[in-house]
């Protein structure tokens, strides 16, 4: 009993591994190889699968999904002998599991090696400044070499980008030193521009202040003119209409007279022929007033002049040498002393 027992535990063994090894279950995004004595007989899909136990072996499971791998610093030389390190990184993803597991012994490092081999390739013909500045054109060729010779591969490449370019440290002192000059060149350009915008504002401001003060004077000047003929035409008016008396009107005249002496630039003045009018009149007034005095009176309307002293000016600069003349000369009523 026992060696039959022996091998119906056997059995039951082999079974339940035979059992393990035909249910195949492969997850979602990947793939399987199945080998038959060790050559390819299908790739299975994601799911519930079967296989002949002993026979059938699973030979490499591979991930469908889009893979990132990161790539170590490569030095590569431009065209102008300057040596950069550049760094790499590879978005990638398998469309065919049987050409990915038989075609290349191990992929990823076929993608590495190709990827440092184009880009030594593309950055060789281009010198820094275009290498600094023309990143998606490196990053359009190395798709197209990487994806091109990938796809007998069963890999596609989605995308190459360049994580960092790092020039020789010489190299970015000088960059640095331009880069903060440039800085410098247009703080200046700044500063000159609002400098200029602020001249230009502060003149114009200046000239409409200049331009409305003038105004206000010259408004001020036609209010005062305007102003002053009015109070003329009102004296006048009244002069007119009130039948100012003569007397009083040669008595302000005579006020006036001295008016006209004043300032600096009165070196002699001429009194005209109605100032003898003027004193005619006053010198009756008073002559009516005192009504006589010591002395004969002399006639009316007469005052005696002396024929030799000739007629009196009214010089206000005693400097100056001309003479002035009183045009024409008049004879003036006598004035009482009393």
């Amino acid at each position: 009993m026992e060696p039959v027992l022996i091998v119906l535990v056997v059995l039951v063994v082999v079974a339940f591994i035979a059992l393990i090894k035909t249910i195949q279950v492969i997850p979602q995004a990947s793939a399987a190889i199945v080998e038959r004595f060790g050559r390819y007989t299908r790739t299975l899909g994601a799911g519930l699968n079967i296989v002949v136990p002993f026979i059938d072996t699973i030979r490499n499971r591979i991930d469908l999904r889009e893979q990132v791998v990161p790539f170590p610093p490569q030095p590569v030389i431009t065209s102008d002998n300057l040596v950069v390190n550049i760094d790499t990184v590879i978005y990638y993803q398998v469309t065919d599991a049987r050409a990915a597991t038989y075609e290349v012994a191990s992929y990823i490092q076929a993608i590495e090696q190709l990827t440092v081999t184009t880009l030594r390739n593309i950055i060789g013909s281009m010198d820094l400044e275009s290498t600094l500045t023309s990143r998606e054109v490196i990053n359009a060729g190395l798709r197209g070499v990487l994806d091109e010779a990938t796809g007998r591969w069963g890999i596609r490449v989605n995308r190459v980008e360049l994580k960092a370019i790092e020039p020789p440290t010489s190299i970015q002192d000088s960059m640095e030193k331009q880069m903060r000059a440039d800085r410098d060149k247009r703080a200046a350009i700044l500063t000159a521009e609002g400098s200029r915008q602020a001249a230009i504002l502060r003149a114009e401001g200046e000239k409409q202040a200049a331009v409305l003060q003038a105004e206000g004077e010259a408004q001020a000047a036609v209010l005062r003119a305007d102003g002053e003929a009015a109070a003329i035409r009102t004296v006048f008016e009244a002069i007119h209409e009130g039948d100012a008396d003569q007397k009083l009107l040669a008595y302000q005249y005579l006020q006036t007279l001295p008016e006209l002496a004043k300032g600096d630039s009165n070196k002699l003045w001429i009194i005209p022929s109605e100032v003898g009018d003027a004193l005619k009149g006053l010198g009756g007034a008073f002559s009516g007033l005192t009504g006589g005095g010591n002395g004969a009176a002399p006639a009316a309307g007469r005052v005696p002049v002396d024929p030799a002293a000739g007629p009196r000016p009214v010089d206000t600069d005693t400097k100056s040498a001309a003479r002035p003349r009183v045009e024409p000369t008049r004879e003036y009523p006598k004035l009482d002393p009393e």
